[in-house]
């Protein structure tokens, strides 16, 4: 009885790590870069961040590098928290 339990944890650990390295397969790469877009009718981009800042909102997609440089270069604002503007050599 006790070998059987064991067998079947066994079983179940396996079968977990077996899931976690699938999900680390098929998931998407992270974008090198974030635009946050704004609320209303054709959603205007508000801030541009690093594809892995925290502080952006929920409302994004991804773009570029050559996208993330020609928002900055018109103006659009960084995020204080990632400085995509110091990665991407942006100098005021």
């Amino acid at each position: 009885m006790w070998l059987a339990r064991i067998d079947n944890k066994i079983a179940e650990l396996q079968r977990r790590e077996a899931e976690r390295e699938h999900g680390e397969r098929v998931r998407p790469t992270r974008p090198e870069w974030i635009d946050q877009l704004g609320i209303g009718t054709g959603r205007p981009p508000i801030q541009v961040h690093a594809g892995d800042c925290y502080a952006a909102g929920g409302r994004r997609r991804a773009i570029n590098r050559d996208e993330a440089r020609r928002l900055l270069a018109s103006g659009l604002p960084t995020c204080p928290h990632c400085q995509p503007d110091t990665d991407l050599r942006i100098l005021d």
